[in-house]
């Protein structure tokens, strides 16, 4: 079974792989409807997560179906993007080292 959300953001942090994610400094917001909002923190490798939103770089905003795809992999973030189902205010740039992520 696919975790949920919730689970998916206290988890990140063990499971970001840190060689992908090493000279990365940058924060996202992530919006998901209906599920919540979580603040992501990629500083040189070191990811942390945290509940709510704060300033970040990017906000990511999709709906929980669209997100949950997307981290399962059936869903391709570009496409998502490309169709109106994710949005992103902020930094596009940052928003796009997030695949390093996942």
């Amino acid at each position: 079974m696919a975790e949920s959300i919730q689970e998916f953001f206290q988890n990140l942090p063990s499971r970001a792989d840190s060689s992908k994610t090493a000279g990365m400094t940058n924060s996202y917001v992530f919006d998901i409807d209906g599920a919540g909002q979580w603040t992501v923190k990629v500083d040189d490798g070191a990811v942390t997560v945290a509940e709510g939103a704060a300033e970040a770089d990017a906000t990511i905003q999709a709906s929980s179906e669209t997100f949950e795809k997307i981290v399962a992999g059936e869903q391709n973030p570009t496409s998502a993007y490309m169709t109106g189902k994710l949005k992103i205010k902020g930094d596009i740039g940052a928003a796009m080292k997030l695949q390093k992520l996942f």
